[in-house]
C-alpha cells in the first residue's frame, strides 16, 4: 500500500487510451446527423471529445439541428455503440498489458465521457473490470470535460489525494479535466486526434504509447517528501 508520500492511485481515461473508439463515435454520430439531413459542422468533432452523454446528444440536437429527443439520439448512437463493440473491441494496443502492469502497484481508477453501458460493455470484453475499483461516467456527475467533476469523484471515490494520482488522458479536454481536478497527468496523443499545444502543456509527461507507461514512469510523477 502506497504511503502518503508516493503515488496512491492511478486513473484511465477510456477512449482514446485504451479503446481507439474515437473514429467509431465520429462515423456513427455523423451518419445519424446525414440521416437527419444535416451538415456536420467543421469543429464538431473536437467539440464533442469529453462531453457528457447529456451534453453531446444535445448538442446533435440544439447545435447541429438533429430532430428528436436527446434521450433518444443518446440511445440511437449508444445502442450502436454498442453492437460495434461487441462485434469488434478495438483495444489499442498494449491497453490490457499496461492496466494489469499498473493494477499490481496502486488502485486504479476509470474516468470516462462513454456512458455506464459502454464503459460495462469495454471492461467485461475485456476482462478488466476486476482490475478497477472505482469507474465513473461523466453522465454521473455534474458536467463532462474538461469539468474537472469526473476526476473530482473518481479521486473522492478512492480515498485519494489529488495531488498524489497519477491520471492517463489523451484528448484536450481529458487532460484539461484532469489537470483541473489537481492529478499529476500523463499524455498520450491520440495521432488523429491530436490535443490543442496549451492542453498538452498541462501533461506532467508525454509517452508516444502504452507501452511506455510503466511503472517507475509513474511513480517518478509524485516526489518523494
Amino acid at each position: 500500500m502506497a504511503t502518503a508520500n508516493e503515488v496512491q492511485a492511478v486513473v484511465f481515461d477510456l477512449d482514446g487510451v485504451l479503446v481507439d473508439s474515437e473514429p467509431l463515435w465520429d462515423e456513427i454520430r455523423r451518419a445519424v446527423v446525414a440521416d437527419a439531413g444535416r451538415a456536420w459542422p467543421t469543429d464538431a468533432t473536437r467539440a464533442l471529445q469529453g462531453m457528457s452523454t447529456p451534453e453531446w446528444s444535445a448538442y446533435l440536437i440544439d447545435v447541429i439541428g438533429v430532430p428528436g429527443r436527446p434521450e433518444d439520439v443518446a440511445a440511437m448512437v449508444i445502442d450502436a455503440m454498442v453492437a460495434r463493440y461487441r462485434k469488434n473491441l478495438p483495444l489499442l494496443p498494449g491497453a490490457i498489458e499496461a492496466v494489469e502492469r499498473l493494477a499490481n502497484h496502486w488502485p486504479l481508477g476509470l474516468a470516462s465521457s462513454s456512458p455506464r453501458q459502454l464503459i460495462a460493455t469495454v471492461l467485461d470484453s475485456a476482462d478488466l473490470a476486476s482490475r478497477f475499483q472505482v469507474t465513473v461516467s461523466t453522465e454521473e456527475v455534474t458536467a463532462g470535460k474538461p469539468s474537472p467533476a469526473v476526476y473530482n469523484d473518481v479521486v473522492r471515490r478512492l480515498a485519494a489525494d489529488a495531488s498524489r494520482v497519477v491520471a492517463i488522458e489523451d484528448s484536450s479536454n481529458g487532460l484539461r479535466s484532469a489537470s483541473a481536478a489537481g492529478v499529476r497527468v500523463i499524455a498520450i496523443p491520440n495521432p488523429t486526434y491530436p490535443p490543442q499545444p496549451d492542453a498538452l502543456a498541462l501533461a506532467s509527461t508525454v509517452v508516444a504509447s502504452l507501452d511506455d507507461l510503466t511503472q517507475a514512469l509513474v511513480a517518478s510523477l509524485v516526489p518523494q517528501a
